[in-house]
């Protein structure tokens, strides 16, 4: 009987079994963790990102390292990853969009960008997992948000899985509105869905000839309807700068729209609790050369033209004005400046386009403006020269009743510190929507330039007397005649003054130390509302 032979040993190990792997040391792990990162840090593709360098761009990192003071980005989940049914291809962690927190100029800021190297930065589960996340902590703590996109869209591997990350994080910046601010840097093509994430932020911000923001693309368009266009006349920064007002800034390279982006965050406060950043006074009480200025500013004639970019500088703390919407809907002026050391929001008529009168989309850029400056505690400044709402069946077929009337809930809604200065016309509801008494002004002051009323004296004379002027046997000089009486009965600020419409006449080189005056004294306003969910908005 043959006896049983027992396997060889080796090492107390059956022969023909793996060795087992030793326990990796401390250098080891360490080590693999460096690898990790190395790799998380680098672009999901090299070519692509030559490709980016080539063209004048900057990568997803890049961008954020731009934006951030040096030295202060911290990242967070860079190397989450998901494993995609069916997809074979290398899978590198931080799955395209790259997010974490830093400080711009010492404050805290959170930050996500797409990184279109890998994927063309298309957003799956892990997109809407990282990006809430980083939504989540901005709200916790209270900072500022600033998304850098540049992305295909929805991943279609993933499907629905890519919808519902789109609806997570949309969520969350619904939930932030009003909250903490939010601003978006298109930074390349953001098409489909993915349009909507940033028209739910508080400024958009383009770059000329590479952004690119539509619902639906040029292929897409000219397989349905047959319309052939091209990404930049469909959805480029141009016209969204200028035509639709989807962006708040057209800068002309992605340096120029991180320097933007970075002078904005130094006007707006944290979160709408605390205080935007105060700088100290920049100018004395007293008037000053540049404010003696302004008495020779207005022209005699009501109806020559000004710029009143030139009453803004003389006012505001070293004539400093950062612009919103600044192509767009240009017969308004609206922006961030300072008075007296802190932020104001300064809504100004502009004579040089449409003799400043309100059409719908300034009456839209302007109510969005004063609305955001009321979410963040911000005083509103108006300056008026307004003729009235534009005429014409166009603006009425398109809605100027519904539409216009966002700019009068705008201001009677804020509570913020209001202050107003008649310039020169404020004529019918064009005085009413801007800024007025009755909308609710705490101050409202006026120059002896103003002409308040109704309707400019020549429609309020053609109005009023048209049988005396059709049989006069001068006509021209009866309408000289009346139209003097006209502005001296009607039109004068003085009547305003006695019938309490404007609280105080003043000299226009009194004007920025009656503004700071104004402001030092409201810096304590408190108002208590009804108790309601919120207004309805004329949308």
């Amino acid at each position: 009987m043959t006896a049983a032979v027992e396997p060889e040993r080796t090492n107390g190990r059956r022969d023909g079994m793996a060795a087992a792997r030793p326990a990796p040391t401390t250098a080891e792990k360490v080590a693999e963790l460096r690898r990790r990162r190395a790799e998380a840090d680098q672009p999901g593709s090299p070519r692509a990102a030559r490709r980016l360098a080539a063209r004048g761009r900057m990568t997803a990192r890049e961008r954020i390292l731009a934006l951030l003071d040096p030295d202060s980005f911290v990242e967070t989940d860079r190397l989450a990853r998901r494993d995609i049914e069916g997809h074979t291809g290398p899978q590198p962690p931080g799955d395209g969009v790259i997010t974490g927190f830093g400080t711009v100029d010492g404050r805290q800021v959170c930050v996500y960008a797409h990184d279109s190297t890998h994927r063309g930065g298309s957003a799956g589960a892990v997109f809407g997992a990282k990006v809430g996340k980083i939504l989540d902590h901005a709200l916790r703590v209270g900072c500022p948000v600033v998304g850098i996109n540049d992305s295909s869209g929805a991943r279609v591997e993933e499907g629905v899985l890519a919808l519902a990350a789109y609806g997570e994080v949309a969520r969350r910046m619904v939930t932030a509105s009003g909250v903490i601010p939010q601003i978006s840097l298109i930074m390349g093509v953001c098409a489909g869905g993915a349009v909507y994430t940033p028209a739910f932020t508080d400024f958009v911000v383009m770059v000329e000839n590479t952004s690119h923001m539509f619902v639906t693309g040029p292929d897409v368009i000219r397989a349905v309807t047959g319309e052939r266009v091209g990404m930049e006349s469909l959805g480029g920064a141009t016209v969204h700068a200028t035509r639709s007002g989807n962006a708040h800034y057209a800068a002309a390279s992605e340096a120029e729209a991180i320097d933007y982006v970075r002078d904005l965050l130094s006007y707006l406060p944290a979160n709408n609790l605390d205080p935007a950043p105060v700088w100290p006074p920049a100018s004395p009480l007293d008037p000053t050369d540049a404010d003696r200025e302004l008495d020779t500013l207005v022209p005699d004639r009501a109806t020559v033209p000004f710029d009143m970019h030139e009453v803004i500088r003389r006012i505001v703390d070293d004539g400093d004005l950062l612009p919103v919407h600044p192509d767009f809907a240009p017969n308004i002026i609206c922006g961030f400046a300072r008075v007296d050391g802190g932020t104001v929001g300064v809504v100004a008529n502009q004579p040089l386009h449409l003799a400043g009168a309100i059409d719908i989309d300034a009456a839209e850029k302007a109510a969005r403006f004063v609305r955001f400056c009321d979410s963040f505690n911000i005083p509103v400044l108006t300056l008026v020269d307004v003729p009235g709402y534009l005429p014409g069946t166009a603006q009425e077929h398109q809605g100027i009743i519904r539409r216009g009337a966002k700019l009068a809930f705008a201001y009677i809604e804020a509570t913020v510190p209001k202050v107003t200065v008649v310039v020169r016309r404020a004529f019918g509801g064009g005085y009413a929507v801007m800024g007025s008494r009755e909308l609710g002004a705490d101050l409202c002051f006026a120059w002896p330039t103003a002409q308040i009323g109704v309707m400019g004296a020549a429609g309020g004379v053609a109005l009023l007397h048209h049988r005396a002027l059709a049989q006069a046997d001068d006509s021209a000089l009866l309408r000289q005649v009346l139209l003097r009486e006209y502005e001296d009965r009607l039109l004068t600020p003085y009547r305003a003054a006695e019938h309490g419409c404007v609280d105080d006449l003043i000299l226009p080189s009194e004007t920025r130390p009656a503004i700071v005056r104004a402001l030092r004294a409201l810096s304590t306003k408190r108002v208590i509302l009804p108790a309601r969910k919120h207004g309805n908005i004329p949308l």
